[in-house]
């Protein structure tokens, strides 16, 4: 099976492990992941920040790695690609303000192709006007803007993914084994030992 061709749209301070993990294990099963932010162009890096959960009411935010992209936003077609990845940290508060952003993350719910989305990742979701009807999950602290886009909070454990139709989302990094292995099955990937 050839693999599929994903994009993976990034800003600014997305969290480290939802941007560096799903895309290695994404191009480790045979896909392609081409990953993208606004203003930039390949060559490029963002920074990334690493949020951890260490007893305090919200996260922590440390610097995380540098994450060089591979692909320019301004020259990459949504059209082109089969499924979507969004990942969480601070990126998507902002990526909810560009229209061509907006634009590229309804053509693949208009168009019923794979979307995977973790943690605030919902809230570029949320800003898309895509999520009504729809069960996501996403950080405790996004379920509010879940509900208010008109969708339904998926309150799971932490290290736990849930899929409805071809959404796959999870509320953060702790999920990645579920979340990518939920991911890979609505993408049609089959890992044979």
């Amino acid at each position: 099976m050839a693999g599929k061709k994903i994009l993976m749209i990034c800003g600014d301070y997305c969290e480290d492990y939802e941007v560096m993990v799903p895309f290695q294990a994404l191009l480790a099963v045979g896909h392609t992941v081409h990953a993208v932010c606004p203003d930039k162009k390949a060559g490029d890096a963002i920074k990334t920040a690493i949020h951890d959960f260490e007893g305090a009411q919200t996260y922590s935010e440390k610097p995380g790695h540098n994450f060089v992209l591979n692909a320019s936003f301004a020259e990459v077609s949504p059209e082109q690609y089969d499924a979507l990845v969004v990942p969480g940290g601070r990126g998507p508060e902002y990526l909810r303000t560009y229209p061509a952003v907006v634009a590229a993350v309804r053509h693949f719910f208009d168009t019923d192709k794979p979307v995977a989305a973790i943690c605030h990742g919902a809230q570029l979701l949320a800003g898309a006007g895509v999520l009504k009807d729809r069960t996501c999950s996403a950080y405790p602290a996004c379920r509010a803007e879940v509900e208010l886009a008109g969708g339904h909070y998926a309150d799971i454990a932490v290290d736990k993914a849930h899929t409805d139709g071809k959404l796959v989302s999870a509320p953060a990094w702790p999920a990645h084994p579920d979340w990518i292995a939920q991911f890979l099955h609505v993408l049609g990937t089959r890992i044979t030992h």
